[in-house]
């Protein structure tokens, strides 16, 4: 995901609260039933058991399911009914083999859903949440089991243990821990019944995001409205409401953010108020899609799991196992940034203003006040104004292949010596797909890559890297990995245009597929599984490269004639860098801090669905980033990250960041776009995984302690800087 904040959460990543690590795609003794020989009971015969998609139907998923989930539970009390004395081998490497049916499965299922969802996929998923949740409580709370990797725990120091089977074993030990395993029988069950109840209602979380998103799009009536888009845009517009069966009008589709890209350009301020209003009035109309009763639910569960771990919120139960350790430390930081964020914003609003006041005075018309729906409008005229550019002077040199290929690939080439082919032979999910072969500086081939670059009614919102097989040595596994964006599909033979905020997009999310690429661990546990204030760290560093001269000269060239974008073009858009980013800042740690102030919230202090928007109105204005022409990234009823792996992890983005720009200062210090450089990130930073504790990386990469400074001056936060 990206931390400019166009992306929302979808990278899945291990947490102490999930079942055992399974492993996907590998190559194990076929011991699943008889009855089950479909597409997933053997590993995919492709290159680097890349699914076969073309085979895969949406009957497949659920018996293979079922023959998964008894496969493994078979599997796991083989290990626990074990009559010898446990071993390291016996029990926690035999755990690294198991559930690899469920795997395969589970993992092509999961991300199907996110990329591609249809009626049967959303009613398996529904059906099945509950089942895995209680199947991973059986697991997690198997008491046989636990007593093995307890007994194997207190033994530690004397096993003889290297470094990272050692810390394979305590992180098993501390994962069942935290999933309460050394609970007493009741307070298991009662577990066992918060876990089913949230799965349930976090799957009914994120399709009522989705139906609301589908429902909310704005239908405009009339060409004239859309004055300000483009021909293409307008195009796509008729199509979209074409689908819908609304011959004659025009369709704007909304993302899952508070603010929409068509803010920025339609001149039309009643219709731009209209789209602000349909976007966060999403999950708290009153409907049948409204969140607030679910928010209220998942989050006294949340607190009430806490409460049974001995912890006094959910926010310091989820934060013990990050690297931030607690809610103080996260507190601090974030209060650090916001009031300079705020004021920054601010003053960038006063310039806004001042433009709408010189704009309506020419008119003969009376001025208005700054209002949300005018902030991406005006600071794109105020853009335009202090660096002589707008979005669509950059666009057609942002054509999408040349951006992948010639930008993303080409700085990756120049820093870490790997190579791309194109794999057309491949089976894709969807037509809008690009698939590419991954060579390593050697020749030999890397990964696999996916690229699945349009939005999509049955793609869910922002942009994410997804796994479909994890690198680990212990089954002989290579990455096949994958991108997503949601880049409006321009109709028919037209090219695609891109933003720079969706060519820095692409820069940002190939960090987290390179992340993936680079993995060179023993165990499949230890395979991306770093904690999710770390996780964003590689992919904003890799954004870095997005308006590196040499790169940006490389790919940012006319769609139609070749040319290069003048040299002027490009020292504006570096120069503009820091443009607007009070405002960035601001509605992300709008979004960050509710997070907090929700998951801080003891059990009887949560309020019930009536109190949930006015909960979050005091909550902002607690913290002082309650300034109305700056909302939050998101707000609570469509906050799908805090339903998912980020829950009380929110602020991840801005503390990842913090290495980020630490590590972009050290790369520009030490001689930029290299190969040192690049080899010298992918052995500290990207290859070890979760081998190694995530609060050492970066130290271990530059030699010292990351500080805020860096980041501060990355985003021109100073109150010397308008």
């Amino acid at each position: 995901m990206k931390p400019t904040f166009a992306g929302a959460l979808a990278l899945a990543i291990a947490t102490a609260l999930s079942a055992p690590a399974v492993a996907q795609n590998a190559k194990e003794p076929q011991m699943s039933s008889p009855a089950y020989n479909g597409p997933f009971a053997a590993p995919s015969p492709l290159d680097l058991n890349y699914p076969q998609f073309d085979k895969i139907k949406d009957s497949d998923f659920a018996p293979a399911f079922d023959a998964g989930m008894a496969q493994e539970l078979r599997e796991i009390d083989a290990i626990a009914d074990n009559p010898e004395k446990p071993t390291f081998q016996n029990t926690i490497v035999a755990m690294e083999k198991s559930g690899q049916l469920l795997g395969r499965a589970r993992s092509v299922f999961g991300n199907l859903v996110g990329t591609d969802k249809t009626e049967a996929r959303d009613k398996l998923q529904t059906e099945y949440a509950p089942k895995f949740s209680a199947h991973n409580d059986a697991i997690a709370l198997n008491p046989k089991l636990f007593a093995r990797i307890k007994a194997l725990y207190d033994q530690r120091d004397s096993l003889g243990l290297d470094a990272i089977d050692r810390r394979l074993l305590e992180k098993r030990y501390e994962d069942f821990v935290r999933a309460g395993a050394a609970l007493s029988e009741a307070q298991k069950a009662r577990i066992r019944e918060i876990n089913t109840e949230m799965s349930k209602l976090g799957t009914q979380f994120n399709k009522n995001v989705l139906a609301e998103v589908n429902d909310s799009a704005i239908v405009v009536d009339s060409r004239d409205e859309l004055k300000g888009m483009s021909d293409e845009q307008i195009a796509a517009a008729a199509e979209a409401a074409k689908a819908r069966k609304l011959e004659g009008k025009y369709v704007i589709a909304l993302l899952n953010t508070t603010g929409q890209p068509a803010e920025a350009q339609l001149e039309n301020r009643a219709l731009r108020e209209r789209l602000y209003r349909a976007s966060v009035a999403r999950g708290s109309r009153g409907n049948q899609w409204d969140n607030t009763a679910i928010v209220s639910q998942v989050l006294k569960l949340r607190a009430e799991r806490a409460k049974l771990m001995g912890y006094d919120t959910s926010a310091n139960f989820v934060l013990a196992d990050e690297t931030a350790a607690n809610q103080d430390n996260v507190n601090r930081m974030l209060r650090q940034l916001a009031p300079a964020a705020v004021a920054n914003a601010k003053r960038e609003a006063g310039d806004l203003q001042a433009m709408i006041d010189a704009e309506q005075k020419a008119k003969g018309q009376p001025s208005f006040q700054l209002a949300p729906w005018d902030w991406s409008y005006y600071s794109e005229k105020v853009r335009q104004a202090k660096y002589s550019f707008d979005e669509s002077q950059l666009k057609p040199y942002f054509e999408m292949k040349n951006v992948l290929e010639n930008g993303v690939f080409f700085a990756a080439n120049k820093l870490y010596g790997i190579s791309f082919k194109a794999r057309p032979d491949l089976p894709k999910y969807h037509p809008d797909t690009w698939v590419y072969d991954v060579f390593d500086k050697d020749g030999q081939r890397l990964a696999i890559f996916i690229f699945d670059p349009y939005a999509r009614d049955s793609k869910r919102g922002g942009a994410w890297m997804n796994t479909y097989v994890s690198q680990s040595a212990l089954l002989g596994e290579k990455p096949v990995v994958a991108n997503h964006l949601n880049i409006p599909k321009p109709s028919e033979g037209k090219p695609t245009l891109m933003t720079w905020d969706e060519v820095t997009t692409a820069f940002h999310e190939f960090g987290h597929a390179l992340h993936g690429f680079f993995q060179d661990v023993r165990y499949p546990y230890f395979s991306m599984n770093v904690p999710r204030d770390f996780v964003e760290y590689p992919s904003q560093v890799n954004e870095m490269w997005a308006d590196w001269p040499e790169v940006l000269a490389n790919y940012a060239k006319h769609y139609q004639t070749g040319a290069p974008m003048p040299k002027e073009l490009l020292d504006k858009v570096v120069a503009a860098s820091k443009f607007n980013q009070g405002f960035a800042t601001t509605e992300y740690l709008g979004a960050a801090m509710l997070d907090q102030r929700w998951h801080q919230l003891p059990l009887d202090k949560i309020p019930d669905a009536s109190g949930v928007m006015a909960f979050e109105a005091e909550a902002l204005k607690a913290d002082g980033i309650d300034y109305a022409p700056v909302p939050p990234r998101y707000r609570t009823p469509y906050f799908s990250h805090i339903m998912g792996g980020y829950a009380a992890g929110y602020y991840a983005y801005i503390w990842s960041e913090v290495l980020g720009a630490n590590t972009e200062q050290y790369i520009r210090q030490h001689g930029g776009l290299s190969r040192d450089n690049g080899d010298r990130m992918r052995k500290f930073v990207l290859a070890p995984g979760g081998e190694i504790e995530a609060g050492k990386l970066f130290p271990n990469f530059s030699g010292y302690e990351a500080k805020i400074e860096p980041l501060l001056e990355k985003r021109g936060l100073t109150t010397a800087n308008p």
